[in-house]
């Protein structure tokens, strides 16, 4: 099976490590950076590179790892010029943009929609790394859209990588990823900003800055290459996400000036119930103590 890797950074890159070793499996790198193509081949991420026109048009799988408004220009002219009975699996971070520019392509039945849960704050081919997919979730959107024969073939290479994947439609799926990562995302870009705002020494920063601060803008360190395009594709449900986050940044604001400590560990203790979906085996309930606060 010949599987074409279009971006050969930290995702693309990942999946072409997990598929390396599979028997019967040659990897073709595509990257419109050349400098990320050939460290990709020096890293092995990959078996050779080869201009766009020329690989995907004998591509059995073509994997698209690259920003998601170029996924989104790209896709139709790639299933214009891929081979019969191949398939294409993108693995955008927002899908309902993407799913409605090919709803109508008489090609739609060789796509699979799918955006696999996993990633670092990391980018480009020195962060690809082997096992990123291991256990994580994979939403698979439209799949009553794809053929099954490219289900099928879908699934195969979700296995190797190690995915379990679920079924959801294009629209759920950018509400609730708004919710569990773009906002997230927004929020620890906008408080690195902050930070950086307010404390113009960096050495400050770098002198004061826990663990809390650091896990807590880890995600600022993210590529905006490939975050910008996301948040503009899901602006309708981040926008919700937002207002929603921002009304309670506002309450707990109010209660802030207001020194009204016991309705300040209300909306804590409400907020630490996160343990029981993060991790149920370590989800304890604290007793309000006043002299503790």
């Amino acid at each position: 099976m010949n599987v074409t890797i279009v971006g050969l950074g930290l995702i693309g890159g990942c999946a072409g490590l997990d598929l390396k070793n599979e028997p019967g499996i040659r990897r073709t790198g595509v990257d419109f950076k050349p400098e990320h193509g050939t460290l990709a081949l020096q890293l092995g991420l990959v078996d050779d590179l080869r201009p766009e026109g020329e690989t995907l048009s004998d591509a059995d799988v073509i994997l698209l790892a690259i920003p998601v408004h170029s996924i989104r220009a790209m896709l139709p002219q790639i299933l214009d010029v891929m081979k019969p009975g191949a398939v294409v699996i993108d693995f955008g971070s927002t899908k309902a943009a993407i799913c409605k520019e090919v709803a109508i392509h008489p090609r739609r039945s060789q796509y699979v929609a799918a955006h696999p849960l996993a990633g670092t704050e990391n980018s480009g081919p020195a962060a690809a790394c082997t096992g990123l997919f291991r256990g994580k979730v994979n939403i698979v959107c439209e799949r009553d859209r794809s053929s099954p024969d490219a289900i099928m073939v879908a699934q195969k290479v979700f296995s190797i990588l190690g995915l379990q994947t679920i079924f959801m439609e294009p629209d759920d799926h950018d509400r609730h990823v708004a919710y569990v990562s773009h906002l997230s995302h927004v929020s620890s870009f906008l408080l690195g900003q902050t930070v950086l705002d307010i404390e113009k020494d960096e050495k400050n920063i770098f002198n004061l800055a826990g663990s809390g601060f650091a896990s807590t803008v880890r995600l600022a360190k993210s590529s905006p290459e490939m975050w910008a395009p996301i948040f503009e594709q899901n602006a309708e449900y981040l926008g919700q996400a937002l207002a929603e986050y921002i009304m309670h940044l506002q309450r707990f604001h109010y209660q802030l000036m207001k020194r009204n400590t016991r309705e300040l560990y209300r909306v804590l203790q409400e907020a630490n119930t996160i343990r029981r979906v993060l991790d149920p085996a370590k989800s304890i309930t604290p007793t309000f103590q006043e002299h503790s606060l």
